[in-house]
This record gives structure tokens, C-alpha cells and sequence, in this order.
């Protein structure tokens, strides 16, 4: 089997969705600028009466026998690169041969090692799996060895919820009625925002734990956004609300400074989100510079690597629990890894909506899990719901 042809589809709808979609952002590292700060968070395209012009790109790799492998949504950034650098190496080539492929992408992009090239060779690396999965007629969870479990339990990340203490209680508690046992939130205010900022920061902690009582677990999420003295210092007054980790608190590159706040934290720290591959993670399971580690499968250099770094996770006796940028290929991954080195499931509510938008086989958590049996289509179980797509147009960026 030979692969002919890549196709990157971008598909435009229409999503009928309450206003405001977006009611609240997180807080960003480039908050320490007041310009910054006091913008609002709205990420997307409003029509008026609760609709949204939706549009998501989908890579279609095309094989001389039918079997075509599907991946994404991914950005315009990543498709470029998909089509002016990593095309040539992957027409003529065997699908099947994952690793060959994935090694000779990395060693091409000798200066992609990081950020959005290997985000693009994540996004062929999850669509060649697709592949090889739909070829020999199985999920990949069982390429992958699997399953360890019939289920996989899941935490709602409310990103895009407001925070006033009113809406948090509502919505943290309409969270645990749908059978959720963890939540995770995201603080808007960090080191610039002073002592009015580290108010409200603990007012949601508080407001959180009071809505969920003790028996759910609360994960706080400050985005890369925060300095070493003040992650240790809320850190101490979050663990009087009982929060299960805090969350990247400052720029991934700063890894000495993460071991500074693991070490002095009296909850856990979790981080890894932007961070790639398994050379980008063996710092930090040498030093258990986090106590939980996040890669995300369509960042961190695909199903493929995402894999090794459970391994290398494993020897450290560290938990690995993705970014949730793709429910399918994230599902996939941890339905193959045995329960305590993949204990849960990251499920962005709003982004899932956005996300599977355009697919026809949407991952939804029931009574807050995913049935693995949910994903006993061949491959990844992606496909695309052609009743949702109102236009499409080919990317091209070689012409």
C-alpha cells in the first residue's frame, strides 16, 4: 500500500449555539502587558441570534486501495507545513510504516523539533494510524494493545465558563448532576493583577469547592501565566480548599522553576501541555519537575510519540493524563495504557463542541465516562458529518 494523495478539506457551517459562546478567558502569559490584560476572550466568529460561522481544517491521506486516513481539526500554520515540507517525504511511501515516517519527518524538521511543525507531523502521525487501523480492520486502542478497561472515566474542563461565583456554582454543580467526579477551571488573574487578582483567584476555589462538596476533585489551570513566588504562594492557600493539582503555573520552558514549585507545593503540579516529544519530556521525569504530565496527542508528536512518553513516564512511576485537544485519538491512547499510569480523561466542554463540530461520531461522556466499546470502529472512528458542511474549499499552498 502506497500513499497518493494528501488532501487538507477546510469545511464552513453553521452553529446555533446560546450567546455568548465564549462568556470568560483564562489567563495568559502575555497578561504582564496591562494592553494585553484587559482584552476580552472571544474566539469566535458571532452571525447574531445564537449562530457561529464554524470552520475546521481536515487532513485526508489517500492510499492506492481505498483506505484513506483521516485527522484534525488543525490550524492553517499546520497545514502549510503538511504541505510544503512534509508532503514529499510521505507520496509513494507505506502508510503502515509509521515509525520510519515519523522519524524522518523529525529528521527533516531539524528546526521543528517543537511548536507547530511538530504539530503538523502530529496531525499525520494520528491520520497514518488511522490508517492502519481501518487497513487491518480494527479500533487503534487495540493496535495499540488494548483494552485495559471497559471504561474511561473523565473530567470537565469548564474553559469559556464565566467565573462570577453565581455562574460558577451553577454550572459546577449542573458538572457533577451529569455524573462528573473531577472538574477543572481556569483562573483569569495572575501576578499583575496584585492582591485584588489573588482574591478572586481564590474566591473560584472556594466557590468551586463549596458547589462540588468534598467527594469531587477540583483542578485549577493558570496557563503558563504565573512567576515562581507566586505559584508557591497559592499554592499554599489553594491546598485549604483540597485542590487536586494546579496546573501549569508558569512557561513551559522553565523547568527549573517548575522543580522549585514541586518541590514547596502542598498540592500537586501538573504541566506538559506545550511540551513535545519524549526528549522535551525526560527532564522532567528525571527531575519530577510535575507530578502529572499532559501531553497532547496532536501537539506532542502523535499517537506515536504520545505512546513513548508513557513509557517514559511509567518508569517514573508518573501519571500521564492528556491535553484534550482531540477526544478520539486521546481516548484511543488511554484505553491502550493500564488505568494507574492513565487514570482519567481531560474533556473540554466548549472546545469539544468546536472541535466535533464537523464530525458524525461525536464523543460524549455519559454519567461522566467514556465506554471503550464506544470506539470499536476501525481506526480512530473519525468521519465527517457531510449534513454539517454548508461549503468547503482545498488547501493549497504549492500553486
Amino acid at each position: 500500500m502506497k500513499i497518493t494523495d494528501l488532501r487538507i478539506r477546510e469545511l464552513q457551517g453553521t452553529m446555533e449555539h446560546p450567546e455568548p459562546f465564549w462568556e470568560e478567558r483564562l489567563v495568559r502569559p502575555v497578561d504582564i502587558y496591562p494592553a494585553f490584560r484587559a482584552r476580552g476572550g472571544n474566539y469566535s466568529s458571532s452571525l447574531g441570534d445564537g449562530r457561529y460561522k464554524m470552520s475546521a481544517a481536515f487532513l485526508e491521506i489517500h492510499t492506492d486501495e481505498g483506505v484513506t486516513g483521516i485527522s484534525g481539526p488543525f490550524s492553517h500554520h499546520q497545514g502549510f507545513i503538511i504541505d510544503t515540507q512534509l508532503r514529499s517525504l510521505l507520496i509513494g511511501a507505506d502508510p503502515i510504516a509509521n515509525e520510519l515516517l515519523w522519524d524522518q519527518m523529525y529528521r527533516t524538521a531539524i528546526h521543528g523539533r517543537k511548536g507547530e511543525t511538530m504539530m503538523a507531523i502530529s496531525v499525520v502521525d494520528c491520520g497514518l494510524w488511522d490508517i492502519r487501523g481501518k487497513w487491518m480492520g480494527q479500533p487503534v486502542y487495540r493496535l495499540l494493545g488494548g483494552p485495559t478497561r471497559e471504561e474511561i472515566p473523565t473530567y470537565a474542563s469548564a474553559l469559556g465558563y464565566s467565573l462570577e461565583p453565581e455562574a460558577v456554582t451553577r454550572r459546577a454543580q449542573e458538572i457533577v448532576a451529569q455524573g462528573y467526579k473531577a472538574t477543572k477551571w481556569f483562573f483569569r488573574d495572575g501576578p499583575s493583577d496584585g492582591p485584588a487578582g489573588i482574591a478572586r483567584n481564590l474566591r473560584l476555589a472556594e466557590t468551586l469547592r463549596e458547589a462540588v462538596g468534598e467527594d469531587v476533585d477540583v483542578m485549577l489551570d493558570a496557563w503558563s501565566s504565573w512567576d515562581v513566588p507566586y505559584s508557591i504562594k497559592m499554592a499554599e492557600h489553594l491546598a485549604a480548599y483540597d485542590i487536586h493539582w494546579l496546573e501549569e503555573p508558569v512557561l513551559a520552558d522553565k523547568l527549573e522553576s517548575y522543580v522549585e514549585i514541586q518541590r514547596n507545593s502542598p498540592i500537586l503540579i501538573a504541566g506538559g501541555e506545550h511540551e513535545y516529544t519524549r526528549w522535551g519530556f525526560r527532564y522532567i521525569v528525571e527531575n519530577k519537575a510535575m507530578d502529572v504530565l499532559q501531553p497532547d496527542i496532536y501537539w506532542a508528536g502523535g499517537i506515536s510519540e504520545v505512546v513513548k512518553i508513557c513509557t517514559l513516564a511509567a518508569t517514573f512511576d508518573l501519571p500521564v493524563v492528556p491535553h484534550g485537544h482531540s477526544s478520539h485519538a486521546t481516548a484511543h491512547v488511554i484505553a491502550s495504557q493500564p488505568p494507574n499510569l492513565c487514570p482519567i480523561q481531560e474533556y473540554l466542554i466548549k472546545w469539544n463542541i468546536i472541535h466535533q463540530y464537523f464530525l458524525k461520531n461525536k464523543i460524549e461522556p455519559q454519567n461522566g465516562r467514556i465506554q471503550v466499546s464506544w470506539l470499536d470502529a476501525p481506526g480512530l472512528g473519525l468521519a465527517l458529518d457531510e449534513d454539517k458542511i454548508e461549503s468547503e474549499r482545498e488547501l493549497n499552498w504549492r500553486d
